[in-house]
């Protein structure tokens, strides 16, 4: 898939799911986004959210200079429904704000999406201040765990897809050396699990929609959905491995 078709792909996907991505991590065990947050709180000036999404890293920073951005018109319009903003509508390689404006540029589960991403983080470098700070959350990978191999077997055999597809792979795992090839000075590059309940089949129907899967029909996502119902219950979760990386421009 091209940058185009995927930047069509990606904007249908968040206006037609919007908030997707935070309902699936706030289900899971251990909040992903208090952890992605977790060294900011301490922050005094602007916290810029790239690629917001629903937003939901405001409410982890009551009372703190924060402004949300993102492309999307259907997740803006889910955060600002919550209460949480100042929001602002534009494209993540071209964020509206002076240069060196900001303490913090935080990016939640974003950077292996956005395209292109040498000028997305050329962006970044741009508005954060001279000692600013980048906390970003992607995906990581599984690594070896005999539970939860065959679960997420079972589900993307369900799907029919090796796995998920994003344009930026190298930003998942590889994000601390991709950050550093590009004048980055990465403070820290750590990776948690956390547990997704898998304990019904709302929860499993939840986890799909949170699923990027381009080359996948939607007949072929539904059958998986069916076939799996049966499989979700009570005390069933799958692990969710992310990483946070630090780093100062």
């Amino acid at each position: 898939m091209d940058e185009g078709d995927w930047r069509g792909y990606l904007s249908a996907f968040h206006d037609e799911r919007s908030g997707v991505t935070e309902r699936v991590l706030t289900r899971c065990a251990g909040d992903p986004y208090g952890w992605l947050t977790e060294p900011l709180e301490t922050t005094t000036g602007w916290i810029v959210d790239l690629a917001c999404g629903s937003a939901p890293t405001r409410d982890r920073l009551p009372g703190h200079r924060w402004v949300g951005v993102d492309g999307s018109a259907g997740e803006l319009a889910v955060a600002a429904a919550r209460g949480r903003g100042p929001l602002v509508r534009a494209d993540a390689e071209a964020l509206p704000f002076a240069g060196g404006s900001a303490d913090v540029v935080c990016a939640a589960m974003s950077l292996q999406l956005l395209t292109p991403l040498d000028g997305v983080l050329a962006r970044v470098r741009r508005v954060l201040r001279p000692d600013g700070l980048l906390a970003a959350l992607v995906p990581a990978r599984l690594g070896f765990d005999p539970r939860g191999l065959p679960a997420w077997a079972r589900v993307l055999r369900a799907l029919g897809v090796r796995g998920q597809s994003w344009p930026n792979p190298g930003a998942c795992d590889g994000l601390g050396g991709l950050l550093a090839e590009r004048g980055f000075r990465v403070l820290s590059s750590r990776r948690r699990v956390f547990g997704f309940p898998v304990d019904s089949a709302e929860a499993l129907g939840t986890l799909l929609d949170g699923l990027y899967l381009p080359d996948t029909s939607p007949e072929r996502i539904a059958a998986a959905r069916e076939s799996l119902a049966a499989w979700a219950r009570p005390g069933r979760r799958l692990p969710i491995p992310l990483r946070r990386v630090l780093a100062r421009p």
